[in-house]
C-alpha cells in the first residue's frame, strides 16, 4: 500500500477539478481505502483529491523563480550573440552558433513547460465565495451562482496578466494570441462555465435488456394493457385466471378511432394558441436551446370547459366506459403509427440532434428507445405536446366517465367515497403537474430520452388507460368505506404529495435563482462540472424524495379499492419498479458525470429512495 505525501494540515497546492488551475488548500484528511485527500480551500470549499492533483507550494516557487530569472537572461544572451554575428565569421564559430540555436531552442521549451505550472498560480480566480455549498435541490446537477460566472469573465479577459507573460515569454505567434483572445472572450468563457456537452456519439450501453429486450417489449407492453383492462371487467378480476379473449372484430371501431382522432387534434389545437409564456429548455448537445409555450394548465381550463358543453346537451360520457377496450386498441394503433413516423423522419436528422440514449445504429432498439431527441413540425414539439396533454389530460376525463359510469350502472345519485377519493387524488396529480409544467423541461425525458415507440405508446396509452385502472376497477367492483378510514387514507395521500411537491419545488427554484435568501442555509458537494450535489433539505434525506413522494401517493390511490384483488395495486408495483429503474439509471449517469463527487454524495446520503430501507 503506497503511504500518504502529505500530512494533516499541511498548506500545499490543489488543482482545482476540470480545470489547470491550482490554490492554496489545507490538508484536513486522508481516506487510505480511496486515497483521496480531503482538502480545504480558502473560501471554506471542501474536495477530494488524487494525490497527482496536489503539489507542495516549493514547487510552484521554484518554478516561478526559475522561469522569473532564467528566462530573461538567456533571450538577453541570444540576442547580443545575434548582434555579433557576421558572414565573415569562421566555421567554428557557425558550429557554435547551431549549438546555441539548439540550447535556445531547448530553453524554449523548458519555458513553455514551466510557464505552463506556473500560469494557474499567476490566474487570479478562485471559487465564488458565495457558492459555499449550495445546489437546485436535486442529485442530478444545477448550474453554479451566476457571480462566480461574473467573476470569471472579469479576471480572464485577454488584458489580464497571463497575456502579458505569454507575449514576454514569446509563445505564441500573432495567430495563436487571436485565437487565444477568441477563446477567452466572455461568450466562449461563459459556454466553457455552462458546460456545454458535446455532441452525442453512438450509444454504448444499451438499456431494457438491448435488442432483444426492446423487441419484445414491443409486444409486451399492449399485451399487458389488454390483459388488465380484460381481467378488470370479469366478475372474479384476478392476475391468476385468463380472462376469455374477445372476438378481433369487437376490438376496433371506426367511430371510436375517429373519437380519439378529434380528442388529439383538439388538444393540437389548444397546445398551438398563443396563450402562456414562452420559455427557453436546457442547451442541447449542439449548444442550442428550444423554445416551449408553458399553456398547459390553460388547455386543462379549456378542456373542462368543452366537456362542461358536452354534460349540459346531455352527452353520455359512459360512452368511454363501454368502448374502453375500443378506445385502448385506437390509441395502441395511433401510437405505433406515429412511431414508424417518428423514425422514419429521425433517419435524416442531423448527427446533434440525435438522443444520446437512442443513437445505438441498431434498428429495433432505437425505435423503442427513440432515435430523434426533440423531433419538430415548425415549431410544433411532438415530444413535448404528448408528455402532457393528450394523455395525462385523457386519464382526467377517463376518471370522470367511470364516476358517470359508476352513477349510472347502481343507480346512484352521487358516486361512492372510494371513487370521489381516487378521483380527486388523481385530479390533484394531474393539475399539479400542469401548473408546474415548466419543470418537466430538466426531466430525462425531455433532456436525454429519444421520441420513439416507448415515450409514444408510454404518453398516449400507459398513462391514460393504466393509470385509471383504479377508477376503471370500482365501476364493476365497488367497495364501501368509512369516513374515517377514508380520513387516513387523504391524511396519507397528502403527506406523499408534500414530500413530491416540496422537494421538486426545492430542486426547481433553486435551479432558477441560487442565489435566493431562503436558500442561504442549503450546502452541496461542487464537482468538476461546475454543478453543485445537494446534500441538505429533501435532498440529503434521501437521494430521490420526489420519487418516495409518488409510491406514498400511489398507494393512497390504491387503498379506497379495497383488498379482494391485487389488480387495483399493480399500478402501485408498477411504479415502484419503474421508479426503482430510473433510479438505477440515474445512479449510473451521475456517476460517469461527477465521479469522485458523486461517490462523496453517496457517502453523504446514502439511502437512495426509502430512509433506513434502500
Amino acid at each position: 500500500m503506497p503511504s500518504r505525501k502529505f500530512a494533516d494540515g499541511e498548506v500545499v497546492m490543489g488543482r482545482w477539478p476540470g480545470s489547470v488551475l491550482y490554490y492554496e488548500v489545507q490538508v484536513t484528511s486522508y481516506d487510505d481505502v480511496a486515497h483521496l485527500y480531503t482538502v480545504k480551500y480558502k473560501d471554506g470549499t471542501e474536495l477530494a483529491l488524487k494525490e497527482s492533483d496536489i503539489r507542495s507550494q516549493s514547487s510552484f516557487k521554484h518554478r516561478k523563480s526559475q522561469s522569473s530569472s532564467s528566462s530573461p537572461s538567456r533571450r538577453s544572451s541570444s540576442r547580443s550573440r545575434s548582434r555579433s554575428r557576421s558572414p565573415g565569421r569562421p566555421a567554428k564559430g557557425r558550429r557554435r552558433s547551431a549549438s546555441q540555436s539548439r540550447e535556445h531552442k531547448d530553453d524554449k521549451k523548458k519555458t513553455i513547460q514551466e510557464t505552463s505550472l506556473a500560469l494557474p498560480v499567476l490566474v487570479l480566480f478562485k471559487p465564488s465565495e458565495n457558492n459555499t455549498k449550495r445546489y437546485n435541490g436535486e442529485p442530478e446537477s444545477t448550474e453554479k451562482n451566476d457571480t462566480s460566472c461574473i467573476i470569471l469573465e472579469q479576471k480572464l479577459k485577454p488584458d489580464l496578466e497571463i497575456k502579458r507573460v505569454l507575449e514576454q515569454y514569446s509563445l505564441r505567434s500573432r495567430k495563436d494570441e487571436k485565437k487565444k483572445e477568441e477563446i477567452y472572450s466572455e461568450k466562449k468563457i461563459f459556454a466553457t462555465v455552462k458546460t456545454v456537452e458535446k455532441v452525442p456519439s453512438k450509444t454504448k450501453e444499451l438499456e431494457f435488456g438491448g435488442r432483444i429486450g426492446t423487441f419484445m417489449l414491443i409486444f409486451l407492453l399492449p399485451a399487458t394493457v389488454f390483459y388488465l383492462l380484460l381481467t378488470c371487467k370479469q366478475d372474479d378480476p384476478s392476475l391468476m385466471s385468463f380472462p376469455p379473449l374477445p372476438a378481433f372484430e369487437s376490438l376496433w371501431e371506426g367511430r371510436v378511432f375517429g373519437v380519439f382522432l378529434l380528442w388529439f387534434s383538439l388538444q393540437a389545437v389548444f397546445y398551438l394558441l398563443p396563450i402562456g409564456k414562452v420559455v427557453e429548455g436546457l442547451p442541447l448537445p449542439n449548444g442550442r436551446k428550444l423554445q416551449y409555450r408553458i399553456n398547459g394548465f390553460y388547455a386543462f381550463i379549456l378542456t373542462s370547459a368543452a366537456i362542461g358543453i358536452l354534460l349540459y346537451f346531455q352527452v353520455e360520457l359512459h360512452y368511454l366506459y363501454d368502448h374502453f377496450m375500443q378506445f385502448a386498441v385506437s390509441a395502441a394503433a395511433f401510437s405505433l403509427a406515429l412511431s414508424i413516423y417518428l423514425y422514419v423522419r429521425s433517419l435524416k436528422a442531423p448527427e446533434e440532434e440525435l438522443a444520446p440514449g437512442g443513437n445505438s445504429g441498431y434498428f429495433i432498439y432505437d425505435f423503442f428507445t427513440g432515435h430523434e431527441l426533440n423531433p419538430r413540425i415548425g415549431s410544433f414539439d411532438l415530444k413535448y405536446f404528448c408528455e402532457l396533454r393528450p394523455g395525462l389530460i385523457g386519464w382526467v376525463v377517463i376518471n370522470l366517465a367511470m364516476l358517470l359510469a359508476e352513477m349510472k350502472i347502481h343507480h346512484l345519485s352521487m358516486p361512492s367515497l372510494s371513487m370521489i377519493l381516487v378521483n380527486s387524488f388523481q385530479l390533484l396529480y394531474v393539475v399539479d403537474a400542469l401548473w408546474n409544467e415548466e419543470a418537466i423541461l430538466t426531466t430525462m425525458d425531455i433532456t436525454h430520452d429519444g421520441f420513439g415507440f416507448m415515450l409514444a405508446f408510454g404518453d398516449l396509452v400507459w398513462v391514460p388507460f393504466v393509470y385509471s385502472l383504479q377508477a376503471f376497477y370500482l365501476v364493476g367492483h365497488p367497495n364501501a368505506i368509512s369516513w374515517p378510514v377514508a380520513a387516513a387514507i387523504t391524511v396519507l395521500n397528502c403527506i406523499g404529495y408534500y414530500i413530491f411537491r416540496s422537494a421538486n419545488s426545492q430542486k426547481n427554484n433553486f435551479r432558477r435563482n441560487p442565489a435566493d435568501p431562503k436558500f442561504a442555509n442549503l450546502k452541496f458537494i461542487p464537482t468538476a462540472t461546475g454543478k453543485g450535489l445537494l446534500v441538505t433539505g429533501w435532498w440529503g434525506f434521501v437521494r430521490h424524495p420526489n420519487y418516495l413522494g409518488d409510491i406514498i401517493m400511489a398507494l393512497a390511490w390504491s387503498l379506497p379499492c379495497g383488498f379482494n384483488h391485487i389488480l387495483p395495486y399493480f399500478y402501485m408495483i408498477y411504479f415502484i419498479c419503474l421508479l426503482v429503474h430510473r433510479e438505477a439509471r440515474d445512479e449510473h449517469h451521475c456517476k460517469q458525470k461527477y465521479g469522485l463527487a458523486w461517490e462523496r454524495y453517496c457517502q453523504r446520503v446514502p439511502y437512495r429512495i426509502f430512509p433506513y430501507i434502500y
